[in-house]
């Protein structure tokens, strides 16, 4: 089946062919100029396989829209070429006005039609006082034959199409020709007419060309016979073809994957049913096209499932809830003792699992910064990471964030109901901190899951289905909450398959300086310092940490850091300080280290020469309270920015939700 050339968007008129010999070229040649303001006609006086090579030709210069032909010569063509041929057709008037005439000839008369006789013309012969003997032939040789045995019998008259006409000249005989002016005019007026409607659904067919070409989604259209007659370019790509190299071969016998044979015989739709086809997964759906109650063929369309997730993961962000992303990789977790280089070790192994994990560590000691770097270390690094603290959220609350609602759950809930973190999660990693904290009743729809991993919604009554990844983390000795009746043994043990047990800081004392030298720099880069203007102080704090136990953990070592940096910032003259007055300022703002070193007031023994102890940390202790003052009005203000929201209150004060709901809480 050759390809439809697109047409240009013209008024172009439609491009007609006339093949004819000799007296019917001549009726061509006479009547084409009738028609030149409907169509632009072509005759050629030729025929059979000189014909269809030229037309070949002139197809191949400009698109020909009908052929217009007679007889042999007519059927020849239809059998050869791939475009619509309307035959010249003899109608019984014609018949009778061609007997007529060949009368006034001879009473003698043969009647030679093409393919089939004519209808009983007995009634006629009798009234005109003739012997009429009619003969047929479906080719030269068979009308030649049928010349020679009427002449044998006697008879002197031919009536016939042209070539029968010519035959009877050369042999002799009187030839008279079959077909009219009106029949050859109204052929013509068929041909213009099977044009304009050819064009018409020429048009309509590349529209929906241009429309399905613009479709993701693969797409075949078979006839009742299931002759392909639709292949869109998705799924030519799919199955490695050119469309038009498929166009009217049998389905199933290109490829039997795809079959419609089992839809076209019952009649009925198979819906998104996953099958491998030349190597690739498709979802495939099979569809009968039912025309005025009448089954006329079958159509299949095919979905990329990478493409189906891929728009999911794309709705799901765009509806997700404001959660800040995933900021940490595994080797920002700091440090160089034997405990952190095996957190780290065990953390990858996690990663390159699917299971829960379970984070055990006291506050502070960086367990959302291994679940982020688990999650970034694991083939979900490119899906969403979201956290929720169990203990900041009340239960009702934590209920309808974690497994969302539908609309009308409650009372204010939102139009169109609300997606929970589980569903904003989907494909990616769930963290739950503080899971000890999780009221008792939710465990149990937790564990749920966690096991059939499906969400139901507040309030609804269809499960979705969730590909979730959870890390779970707590303070707490879950075991001894197990014990005491307030966490579910099942759920204990569904989260405790892969553990992480993050130590204390004051178990890897020798990691402080790492860790405090990037919150320095870190710390430096937000308030636009040079590092090396408070150096010494870093060294000094360092010096002093590692006397201290750390009961704030790495939390608490960033906070010491930028009360620091933050005092700092009024000293004209750090970098001139000597010695002694480095211990006395950090003596005076950071007191805790000294105070659990020494035993005693971090005031008590302050000395040195130009050291004014009193008016240091008086001036300390103001600049102090001042700092906080600043530090709850920047809060409130930035919460009642956020209408309340503490997700993007946390993103844009720069700290995480936990550390938030902490000093809101001191605030209260």
């Amino acid at each position: 089946m050759s390809t439809i050339r697109p047409r240009p968007a013209t008024t172009a008129l439609p491009h007609i062919v006339a093949v004819g010999f000799k007296r019917i070229n001549k009726m061509l040649q006479e009547l084409a100029p009738d028609f030149a303001d409907r169509a632009s006609v072509d005759v050629l006086d030729m025929g059979f396989e000189q014909a269809v090579s030229r037309i070949r030709d002139m197809q191949a210069q400009r698109p020909i829209d009908v052929v217009v032909s007679a007889g042999s010569n007519g059927a020849y063509l239809r059998q050869h070429l791939d475009m619509p041929v309307v035959l010249v057709k003899v109608g019984g008037f014609d018949v009778m006005q061609a007997l007529a005439r060949a009368r006034r000839v001879s009473p003698s008369i043969g009647l030679v039609t093409y393919e089939g006789m004519a209808p009983d013309l007995a009634p006629f012969a009798e009234l005109l006082d003739m012997g009429l003997v009619q003969r047929t032939y479906r080719s030269e040789e068979d009308a030649q034959s049928c010349v020679l045995e009427l002449k044998h019998m006697g008879v002197q008259v031919l009536v016939g199409p042209g070539l029968v006409a010519d035959l009877a000249d050369q042999a002799g005989l009187a030839g008279v020709f079959l077909y009219s002016t009106d029949a050859v005019r109204e052929a013509l007026e068929d041909a213009v007419e099977v044009a304009r409607a050819a064009r018409i659904e020429l048009a309509k067919r590349e529209r929906l060309n241009t429309i399905l070409a613009q479709l993701s989604d693969g797409v075949i259209a078979v006839d009742q016979s299931e002759r392909i007659e639709t292949l869109n370019p998705t799924m030519a790509q799919w199955l490695g073809v050119a469309p038009h190299a498929w166009l009217g071969r049998n389905l199933t016998e290109v490829c039997p994957e795809l079959s419609l044979l089992a839809t076209l015989r019952m009649g009925t739709q198979e819906l998104e049913k996953i099958e491998r086809v030349k190597g690739k997964a498709l979802i495939v759906n099979r569809m009968p096209i039912v025309e005025q109650g009448v089954l006329t063929g079958a159509v299949l369309t095919c979905q990329d499932p990478i493409s189906i997730q891929r728009v999911d993961r794309h709705i799901r962000t765009r509806i997700k809830p404001n959660t800040p992303g995933t900021r940490y990789e595994l080797k920002q977790f700091l440090g160089d003792s034997a405990a952190v280089q095996h957190i780290r070790q065990v953390a990858l192994s996690c990663a390159r699992s699917q299971a829960t994990v379970l984070l055990i560590g006291e506050s502070g000691t960086g367990k959302e910064l291994i679940a982020q770097g688990i999650h970034m270390a694991s083939d979900r690094r490119d899906m969403p990471f979201v956290a929720v603290n169990c203990a900041a959220v009340s239960e009702s609350l934590l209920e309808s964030e974690l497994f969302g609602y539908e609309e009308g759950a409650f009372t204010g809930a939102r139009r169109g109901g609300k997606i929970g973190l589980f569903e904003a999660a989907h494909n990616g990693t769930l963290f739950l901190d503080e899971v000890g904290e999780m009221p008792f009743s939710l465990q149990t729809r937790l564990l749920r899951v966690l096991q059939e991993r499906e969400v139901l919604r507040v309030g609804g009554t269809e499960p979705t289905p969730v590909n979730v990844r959870v890390i779970a983390a707590t303070h707490q000795a879950l075991r001894e909450q197990v014990d005491k009746g307030l966490f579910r043994l099942d759920l204990y043990y569904r989260l405790n398959i892969l553990r992480v047990d993050v130590p204390p800081l004051r178990e890897r004392l020798q990691d402080i300086g790492p860790i405090a030298h990037a919150l320095h720099r870190k710390l430096c880069a937000r308030l636009a310092i040079e590092p090396r203007e408070t150096s010494r102080l870093m060294d000094a704090l360092i010096e002093q940490a590692q006397g201290y136990g750390w009961p704030g953990n790495v939390r608490e070592l960033d906070n010491l850091i930028e009360r620091v940096m933050a005092y700092a910032g009024a000293q004209t003259a750090v970098q001139a300080m000597g010695a002694q007055q480095v211990s006395t300022f950090l003596q005076a703002a950071v007191p805790e280290l000294f105070e659990h070193r020494h035993g005693r007031s971090a005031s008590a023994g302050l000395s040195g020469p130009g050291v004014d102890v009193a008016s240091q940390v008086d001036v300390i202790m103001q600049r102090k309270q001042r700092l906080a003052q600043a530090e709850r009005a920047e809060i409130l203000r930035v919460m009642a920015d956020c209408a309340g929201d503490r997700a993007l209150a946390s993103q844009r004060l720069g700290i995480s939700r936990t550390t938030l709901w902490r000093k809101l809480k001191s605030l209260a």
